[in-house]
Order: structure tokens, then C-alpha cells, then sequence
């Protein structure tokens, strides 16, 4: 009983002093490219940072063909492996029908809780104004991806083909850090 109440009181005092181990994602990079300028282009589309803790993106893409009835978007996650490899998600969803029904792809879904509170995508279509993505900051990602899905660390890049009425429109390139 002596040698147990030995090793176990000195495990656990070890166990109250260390601290919680976190994962912490940051942006490294953003891109944004305008494939059909008919269609849709980007007012804007920036990074910011506040300081060396807090950043943020935003943008903000002008529609000119509206109202938008059919949009498809093709996303998919990857990870930097000697370049970038695919990762886990390529998807294509209707993002029409994605709204109707979101239990229907759950990846989507997961994708889509990250920046539903920060943007104005939040209805089925027609589209007949600006979508906007305000100030979507780490502390979001980084709860989806040390939370909600635990991914490993790595450079990662998230990258979405949006089509809208049949036409593809624009590309978006998120590149995130987790360590």
C-alpha cells in the first residue's frame, strides 16, 4: 500500500501542474481569384492582423448577373506534404438545395458552421445581393479543428470553386497553420 500511495501521489501532483496542452490555428495566407468577372468579382478580400495573436479574414464579392437561381460549390481540404495533397474532403454540393436540407452532407455542414455566424449566406436561393464573410478570426477555426474534428498538425489549405448559374465564378484559397 506504501509503494502505490508512493508513485501515485507523485503522478498525480505532476498532473494538477501541467498545463492543458492546445492546438492553435493561424492564417498564413488568403487568396482570392475572380475566374468570370461577368458573374461575380471581389470588392475585397484581405487578411488582417490586429496583433500577433488575433487576425482575420474578410471579403466581400460583388455580384453582377443577378438574381443567382443554381450555385454549385467544390470544396477541398489539403495538407502540406512536399506541396499540397489532398486531404480528407474534395465535395461538390448544391448550395441551393444545401440550405433546404444540411443534414444531407455533413462535411458541408462542418465547413459551413465555420462561417455562418460571420456572413450572410444564410438562405437558399435566389441571390440577388453581395455576399459578405466579416471578420471570420481564428478562434472560430480553431474551435472546429481542436473541438469539434481533431485534425493533426500541419499546413493546410482550403480551397472552394464556386459555379453560379453554371458558370464558374470565382476561387478561394484559405491557408491555415495548426501547431
Amino acid at each position: 500500500m506504501y509503494l502505490m500511495a508512493k508513485f501515485v501521489f507523485p503522478f498525480l501532483v505532476l498532473m494538477l501542474l501541467m498545463e492543458k496542452i492546445t492546438s492553435l490555428v493561424e492564417f498564413t495566407n488568403l487568396k482570392c481569384d475572380t475566374v468570370n468577372k461577368d458573374i461575380a468579382e471581389f470588392e475585397y478580400c484581405t487578411l488582417k492582423s490586429i496583433n500577433r495573436t488575433y487576425k482575420y479574414a474578410t471579403a466581400k464579392i460583388k455580384l453582377h448577373q443577378i438574381p443567382i437561381t443554381r450555385a454549385k460549390v467544390n470544396f477541398g481540404l489539403y495538407k502540406r506534404l512536399n506541396g499540397y495533397k489532398p486531404f480528407l474532403y474534395n465535395q461538390t454540393i448544391n448550395a441551393c438545395t444545401f440550405f433546404k436540407n444540411q443534414r444531407a452532407s455533413p462535411v458541408a455542414k462542418y465547413f459551413y458552421d465555420i462561417i455562418k455566424g460571420v456572413s450572410n449566406l444564410n438562405h437558399s436561393c435566389p441571390y440577388n445581393h453581395d455576399i459578405i464573410i466579416d471578420k471570420l478570426s481564428t478562434e472560430i477555426i480553431n474551435y472546429h479543428s481542436t473541438q469539434v474534428l481533431a485534425y493533426p498538425e500541419g499546413n493546410y489549405m482550403l480551397e472552394s470553386h464556386w459555379i453560379l448559374n453554371d458558370n464558374p465564378a470565382i476561387i478561394v484559397q484559405v491557408y491555415l497553420s495548426l501547431s
